[in-house]
């Protein structure tokens, strides 16, 4: 028999809340505690306490307008919570800035891949080496023997170090999808939040993927949101249930998709 679902309200994790311990961050890389979004009058996101274990990887699951992109954006800084704080590495980044957020090492791939068409696999990465930002210099610019190094063993985990030379135009949707998340890794993130990477993928794609977070699970902490359920499965991972803002549910896969608050919240439909 499974564990049990956790169901909230309830505080799950109640003696590691950062406003009752100091110990939480030993336990938790990332922490949210009594986090509400408010816009226009709309409470968005009301979550009492949700912690995520250093190098975890959890899976945000939920409808549209369960306010899944709300807490990808309240944790990387792009939206300031109504109410709440948000803790991570041992700080409270409530008030910390989207840029600065991204520097102390949360970083984000969207939904949609973000990389320049016009370069090439090689040039996307090494314009996202630390420290560069301005494109033009950087393209003429001579990269450090370890540097390359670290570039091409990027690229070879995601089987793109034979596209290296390739414009980013031209690779697959599923090479673009891992593309991002190398340009994300080369900054070395504590943190990845990864917006629904099983997306448009083919089914070699899609196992790729699930087998490059899991392994990605060894180095980083990954939050990953999506709607497919079957590529959850293989992620067998933590899942969290977010319906009309709440937290519903958390658990393994096995006992959430059992779960009938959740089923006939979001898996029934």
């Amino acid at each position: 028999m499974g564990a049990p679902v956790e169901h909230y309200p309830q505080l799950a994790y109640v003696d590691h809340l950062p406003s009752g311990s100091r110990l939480w961050s030993q336990h938790y890389l990332l922490f949210l505690e009594g986090v509400t979004a408010v816009f226009d009058g709309f409470t968005a996101l009301d979550i009492s306490a949700i912690g995520v274990e250093h190098n975890e990887l959890r899976v945000i699951i939920g409808p549209n307008g369960a306010g899944k992109t709300t807490f990808c954006d309240i944790v990387t800084g792009k939206t300031e919570p109504a109410t709440g704080q948000v803790y991570f590495d041992g700080e409270n980044i409530t008030e910390v800035s989207e840029a600065e957020i991204f520097l102390r090492g949360i970083g984000r791939k969207f939904q949609t891949p973000t990389v320049f068409d016009s370069l090439t696999t090689y040039q996307n990465m090494e314009l996202a080496l630390p420290g560069n930002q301005k494109v033009w210099p950087n393209l003429f610019a001579k990269e450090r023997p370890e540097e390359r190094d670290r570039i091409f063993d990027i690229l070879k985990r995601v089987k793109l170090d034979d596209d290296a030379h390739t414009e980013a135009r031209f690779l697959s949707h599923g090479q673009r999808q891992w593309l991002a998340i190398s340009v994300l890794i080369l900054s070395r993130p504590k943190l990845l939040l990864v917006d629904e990477p099983a997306a448009g993928l083919t089914d070699a794609e899609t196992e790729l993927t699930a087998e490059l977070l899991l392994e990605l699970k060894k180095e980083h902490t990954l939050i990953v949101i999506e709607h497919d359920m079957d590529f959850v499965r293989h992620l067998d991972a933590r899942v969290t249930v977010l319906n009309e803002g709440k937290m519903m549910a958390e658990g393994s896969m096995a006992d959430v998709q059992k779960d009938e608050a959740v089923i006939e919240a979001y898996l029934g439909r």
